[in-house]
């Protein structure tokens, strides 16, 4: 093979795949500290393995799902703040998960960025790490993409994949639902990540910069308000699912609110009534609704507006569950009930204080 000094290399047309190793080499510590009974938590092969049987499941139904953050990524991006991004990827799936009770078992992340830092990239699976410790889930696997071009400089996307397992005849929601079943709301831990193009729109609207106080939070920066993680509530509903066996269905209240989440979960003969001013409002959600001039009903079916998760529960044992959740630092309140279904599977009494 003849030399060429007019030869590019792969690094030349911008893929330096010395900074991926550094990169992989930064993250195995990390991958190692998700490690869990199914998973040996070690990275580097082509794909990654799970034992079921060792993981403690007899006749498991598998769950799976996949999300990201949305726009959400921008204010990370923006501000340089990058070890909660992952905190939030991973929750958007195994909150998924468990509300059809599933138990997140391993996670894999795709990272996609124009040019490759291995500091940064090992900030964004920090956190990707952490949520799987929160979720109990073990990172097993990922794929970093490199590919200048595609991306602007400084901009990255992230894709998560979560599965779960059941035993076979637990999957919620149950067929007993009944009218007169409580809804109780779990707390949300703010914006979460869902409706951040609105939420951007209204930072531009304000005048404020990222590194400015946030109005509704005088001890942190905006930017820093607003990269809140997503809260993960697996561990405390898989404890009170299993001690209790009182919940019927769980809503992930993600984009479309309460008017598009909390039905999914519903025989089509209910509804859901929710008593709007039992539910307390963070400031965060005051605040865009202020600033941004944003109406109630587009508040409810946008954002979580404080209520990230709703369990159905019988009205008998409502209390014992909320009890159970309360013990696992859940911020637990009953906002309604299910009815009989007219026309819209959600309907309101009371008002938001927002």
């Amino acid at each position: 093979m003849s030399d060429s000094k007019n030869g590019l290399t792969y690094a030349e047309a911008g893929v330096d795949i010395d900074a991926g190793a550094e990169m992989v080499r930064k993250i195995k510590p990390m991958v190692r500290s998700t490690m869990r009974p199914g998973a040996d938590g070690e990275i580097g092969g082509f794909g990654g393995l799970f034992d079921l049987k060792a993981a403690g499941f007899k006749d498991p139904v598998l769950v799976a799902a996949n999300d990201g953050v949305g726009t959400k990524l921008k204010i990370a991006i923006e501000t340089g703040i990058h070890d909660t991004i992952g905190v939030d990827l991973v929750a958007m799936c195994v909150n998924d998960l468990v509300v059809q009770a599933a138990e997140p078992l391993f996670f894999l992340d795709y990272f996609a960025t124009g040019k490759l830092d291995p500091d940064q990239g090992a900030s964004i699976v920090a956190g990707i790490a952490e949520g799987c410790r929160q979720a109990g889930c073990a990172l097993i696997g990922g794929e970093t993409a490199e590919m200048p071009g595609l991306y602007a400089q400084g901009d990255y996307d992230l894709a998560g994949f979560a599965v779960g397992a059941a035993e076979r005849g637990q999957l919620l929601p149950t067929d007993d639902i009944v009218e007169g079943d409580v809804l109780l709301g779990l707390a949300s831990s703010g914006v979460h990540s869902n409706g951040y193009s609105l939420v951007r729109r209204i930072v531009e609207m304000s005048g404020s910069g990222w590194d400015d106080t946030a109005p509704f939070a005088a001890d942190r920066t905006l930017g820093a308000a607003l990269l809140e993680p997503t809260r993960i509530y697996v561990k405390p509903l898989l404890n009170a699912m299993r001690s209790t066996h009182g919940i019927k269905a769980l809503a992930h209240i993600t984009g479309g609110g309460f008017p598009e989440n909390v039905p999914r979960v519903l025989p089509e003969v209910f509804a859901a009534e929710i008593t709007l001013d039992a539910i307390e409002v963070p400031p965060v959600f005051s605040w865009l609704a202020a600033t941004g001039g944003v109406a109630a009903d587009e508040m409810l079916r946008t954002f979580n507006c404080g209520i990230g998760m709703i369990a159905v529960v019988a009205a008998g044992q409502a209390a014992q569950v909320a009890a159970v959740l309360q013990q696992q630092g859940e911020t637990v309140t009953p906002i309604g009930q299910v009815i009989a279904r007219r026309e819209s599977g959600v309907v309101y009494s009371g008002k938001l204080e927002i």
